[in-house]
């Protein structure tokens, strides 16, 4: 039977040399491998109340839309800044070359509601924990956050659960 890291196909030197770059646009494409993944993603948190689930743009969008079919709740997108038409509150980043800010709309999440923030990849955290940070901020609690692949020697999941969140990933990919 086969795993959810057998849909995935790795890119050798994408987008710049020394980079194994995992895609997981092989595991969307394959039926069977995205409904493993997304069962595989909501399990842990099946029975929890959750009321939202969070993705983050973009690959996080198509996991966050399904998780949130299947548990008939409602889908909140995280995007890059300037891509959503209404008020917003913006929360910046650190990346390996700069800064980024990502953005929500102010409405988007009410205090008191439990989420679940979506990604498809775990690298060094700074996204999740923009997206944790922009989640606190307007008073609803992340009770989990999920991803596909974990990076574990970038030191992602280390920075979540410093922030006492429950990191769940499918799979891990050494040395990247």
């Amino acid at each position: 039977m086969k795993t959810v890291q057998d849909y995935i196909r790795t890119i050798p030197d994408f987008p710049h040399e020394g980079i194994m770059f995992r895609d997981v646009t092989t595991l969307f494409a394959d039926p069977r491998g995205f409904r493993i993944a997304i069962d595989q993603l909501l399990h842990p948190y099946a029975g929890q109340p959750i009321v939202k689930v969070v993705g983050l743009e973009a690959r996080g969008f198509i996991l966050g839309g399904a998780i949130a079919h299947q548990l008939s709740v409602g889908f909140v997108p995280i995007r890059k800044k300037g891509k959503l038409p209404g008020k917003t509150i913006e929360q910046s980043y650190t990346l390996e070359y700069g800064e980024a800010i990502m953005e929500v709309h102010d409405d988007a999440l009410q205090a008191g509601e439990k989420v679940l923030l979506v990604d498809d990849l775990l690298a060094t955290g700074g996204t999740a924990e923009a997206g944790i940070k922009l989640i606190e901020r307007m008073g609803a609690e992340v009770i989990g956050c999920a991803f596909i692949i974990d990076l574990p020697d970038l030191g992602g999941r280390k920075k979540l659960e410093a922030l006492n969140m429950d990191v769940h990933a499918l799979c891990a990919f050494d040395g990247d």
